[in-house]
């Protein structure tokens, strides 16, 4: 077995902030070894996303306890049987663990792949197992097949991506979910074409990648939307033709700006009124993207005739629809040309004790991309 330190949710639901209530509880764990199709990964890097937050304030449900974090890179330590890895490669994991056999992964749709839902909401590995081990001998869960808060992890084959070793992992990691989920949303589900007029609502991680991506599939008219000054600061500093302060007033700015709607808008924001917002900020003919995970409670309100009348698109993205052993090489070939600079994300690195207060700056709207080093 290998021993480890891991931040394991034990409560969801606890308030802000953070730092004082510690829904994170950093301990020793110890790891059973792969198992067939399965890696021992040492963790370098591990970003803080919504996505975790939302299990943290209880908005998503999951199982817990639970080791969290799923956007990381590390290297692979141990090979279970049945692997094309090796010791010592650099990885990048995904938090959708696609098996590669079922419908929807051998139609080309892997962020979708049915088996690798399954155990993700159950808190396993693809193959069904847990593989951490608390001193009790009780077994943690795993968050979307990753659990990267912690020094080492065993992750299913499926969820990894080899990668060049000299990509730093603090920048390797935001591959995992930041970009693959925003700039998949703008190249992919949004599919921008030069010349598009683009929105980006909500400017974390997840949406400065999507506006990365945007700037470079040719945007000619880029407006960056959020509440925070400082991101909008920083989204013009990455490209952003406009900013615009998210409120009441935002919709009606924005289609001012673009002379009736943009041809594609992003909403990464996860909140529902937004999406709305977001929606009504798109021109007739275009195309409305979502990625962000609202509460599945909220509902959605839509003048249902526009989408015919007006020819209107309103389309999800999981994983900005990407394939990931596709995707993330070509992602870091379009960093390293600087294309997509994405270093410019990070915002803060942690330790792993300083995971609490990381979450509150994420919850606050203070932090960009925020990234556990080991």
């Amino acid at each position: 077995m290998t021993e480890t330190r891991a931040a394991v949710l034990v409560e969801s639901g606890r308030p802000a902030p953070y730092a004082e209530s510690r829904p994170l509880e950093v301990s020793g764990l110890r790891l059973d070894p792969p198992g067939p199709g399965e890696l021992l990964v040492r963790v370098g890097a591990a970003g803080l996303c919504h996505s975790d937050l939302s299990v943290i304030n209880g908005s998503r449900q999951r199982p817990l306890p639970m080791a969290l974090g799923h956007e990381a890179a590390g290297t692979v330590v141990e090979t279970g049987e049945g692997t094309e890895f090796a010791p010592g490669d650099a990885v990048v994991l995904a938090f959708v663990p696609a098996c590669g056999h079922c419908e929807r992964c051998v139609g080309g749709r892997p962020a979708l792949c049915g088996p690798g839902a399954r155990a993700n909401g159950a808190g396993t590995l693809l193959g069904g197992g847990r593989r951490f081990v608390a001193p009790d001998g009780t077994r943690p869960n795993h968050h979307l097949g990753v659990s990267a808060f912690a020094e080492y992890t065993v992750v299913s084959a499926r969820s990894a991506v080899k990668v060049d070793a000299d990509l730093p992992p603090e920048i390797a990691a935001l591959f995992g979910c930041a970009v693959l989920t925003g700039a998949g949303a703008a190249l992919y589900s949004a599919a921008v074409v030069p010349g598009d007029s683009v929105a980006v609502f909500g400017l974390g991680g997840v949406g400065l990648a999507a506006l990365l991506a945007a700037k470079a599939a040719g945007a000619s008219t880029l407006v960056a939307v959020d509440v925070v000054a400082g991101k909008r600061e920083l989204a013009a500093r990455l490209g952003a033709t406009h900013t615009v302060a998210g409120g009441p007033d935002a919709v009606a700015e924005l289609r001012e700006l673009t002379g009736g709607g943009a041809e594609k808008v992003i909403d990464t924001t996860g909140v529902a009124p937004v999406l709305e917002q977001a929606y009504a900020a798109t021109r007739a003919g275009g195309t409305t993207v979502t990625v962000g995970l609202p509460d599945p409670s909220a509902p959605l309100t839509l003048p249902a005739l526009s989408l015919v009348a007006e020819e209107r698109t309103l389309r999800g993205s999981y994983l900005g629809s990407c394939v990931p052993r596709r995707d993330v090489p070509r992602f870091i070939a379009m960093y390293r040309a600087g294309n997509l600079p994405v270093d410019a994300l990070l915002s803060h690195r942690l330790t792993l004790d300083e995971v609490n207060a990381g979450f509150d700056r994420l919850h606050s709207g203070e932090a960009v991309r925020q990234v556990i080093t080991f």
